[in-house]
Formats: structure tokens, C-alpha cells, sequence
């Protein structure tokens, strides 16, 4: 019976809250918790439904009177970067991405509050401790890893690995159709690099490698500047009423 329970969701309804993109819009979310055998499958299935994940809870948006949050997918084989993108990609062959589990570590939290700080000092994360930080990073049920960016050295031709300081961060979920993009940040003072741009193309590169039709972004909020980065990448996938359609 508790096994059972644990394996089919069960939804709740968050209480109105002020909207963190668009102003004077109030957000609601409808939410699961990801536990039990079938995490990784539930997981799938509402990520392909357009929820996100946050630790181990699955949620959308169900806001009324306002439809601007629409699930992105980058279509993997199709997508070609642009001449800017092209640069940003060459602009960052010194950095190698190092795959590992679900695990923190302190230079990991020093960059995400130094992040913090300089890009979203007024934001609800703002005040995360090491603990929520390593909760974020730790409370997961399906196959999440976290890819670490550091500037290649003499051995990494040999090991893989970068070497040195710690330049970015990408927390990700391995699903069944793609990657999904949970979080990722970076050293605020290489703006210049466009380290989200490199990362989001570096999760393209291995999508490739894996097989995986799908990098997805999360949300693309309409009205948003924080959010327009993420229409640049097409072909792309939204959701809709009719499901996922092609965007060119």
C-alpha cells in the first residue's frame, strides 16, 4: 500500500504568490513530489508535460488569466549555431566540462553565491545557505549530475578534466528524450564569455553524443527580458494547447 502511494503522484496547489518575471501578475503552481521507485519515470513523463523540477518536487505554472510561461525544447540534430553562437563556442575551447553525480562541494557554493550576488541579489535565492545549497544539488530521485567547467591544463588531454578554479556550473537531468537544464551559473566577472550561451551549447554537443533528441530549457516567459535568451536557440519545440509544436 505505502509503496503504491509512493508511486503514483499525488498534485497540490500552491496559494497565489507575486509572479518573479513579470510584474504586477500573481503566479500560482500545481506541484508532485518525486520519490519512490518510479521517480525517474514520473519524471519523464512531466517534463515532457511541461513541468520543471526543484529537488524533489515536479511543478507548472497554472496561473489565471496568463499563459506566458511556454516549455522550450531545443531539437537536437536540427539545431545549427549562428555566427554569434560560433564565437561564443570558440571563445570558450579553453574550458572543459567534468560530468559527475549528484554531490556538492564547497567551491561549487562559493561561485553559486558569488553568482548570486552580483545577478540576483533581490531574488528568492538569494539568502541560501551551504545546506539549502547542498539540498538543491543532493534531494534528487532520478538521474541528475552536475558538470562542473573548468579551464583546461596540461593533463586534461589525458584525464578529461579542467583544471583549476571553478569557472561554471550546470545541474542537469539525465531524461529518457533529452537533457534538462535545472540550473547553471557561472563566474559573474567572465560575462564577457556568455557562459550561459556556452553551456546551453555544451548540453547540445553531448545531447548529440548521448542520442537525445532534446535539450530543455524550462520555461520561456513571454514578456520577460531575463527569459528571451532562451527563443534564440531553433529549431526549438514549445508546448502548447496542441502539444508540442515547431518553431523555426
Amino acid at each position: 500500500m505505502t509503496q503504491h502511494i509512493q508511486n503514483t503522484p499525488q498534485f497540490f496547489l500552491t496559494a497565489p504568490a507575486p509572479c518573479p518575471y513579470l510584474e504586477d501578475k500573481v503566479e500560482r503552481k500545481v506541484f508532485t513530489h518525486l520519490t519512490g521507485s518510479k521517480a525517474s519515470e514520473i519524471n519523464d513523463l512531466l517534463t515532457q508535460g511541461g513541468f520543471r523540477r526543484s529537488q524533489n518536487i515536479a511543478y507548472r505554472p497554472v496561473c489565471e488569466n496568463c499563459q506566458a510561461c511556454v516549455s522550450v525544447r531545443i531539437i537536437t540534430d536540427e539545431f545549427k549555431m549562428n555566427r554569434s553562437m560560433k564565437r561564443i563556442w570558440q571563445n570558450n575551447s579553453d574550458l572543459v566540462g567534468t560530468v559527475n553525480g549528484a554531490v556538492s562541494n564547497s567551491d561549487q557554493y562559493s561561485l553559486f553565491h558569488e553568482y548570486l550576488e552580483a545577478r540576483h541579489r533581490d531574488g528568492g535565492m538569494s539568502g541560501m545557505s551551504v545546506q539549502d545549497y547542498t539540498m538543491m544539488v543532493e534531494d534528487t530521485h532520478v538521474n541528475t549530475k552536475v558538470i562542473e567547467y573548468r579551464r583546461r591544463g596540461p593533463d586534461s588531454f589525458i584525464t578529461g578534466k579542467g583544471e583549476g578554479e571553478l569557472i561554471a556550473v550546470a545541474l542537469t537531468d539525465v531524461l529518457t528524450d533529452g537533457l534538462s537544464m535545472v540550473y547553471s551559473f557561472y563566474k559573474p566577472e567572465l560575462h564577457t564569455r556568455s557562459l550561459g550561451t556556452y553551456m546551453i551549447l555544451d548540453h547540445l554537443q553531448r545531447a548529440r553524443q548521448y542520442g537525445l533528441p532534446h535539450v530543455y530549457l524550462g520555461y520561456w516567459v513571454n514578456g520577460s527580458r531575463k527569459m528571451e535568451y532562451k527563443i534564440r536557440f531553433r529549431p526549438q519545440e514549445q508546448l502548447g494547447p496542441r502539444g508540442w509544436e515547431r518553431v523555426e
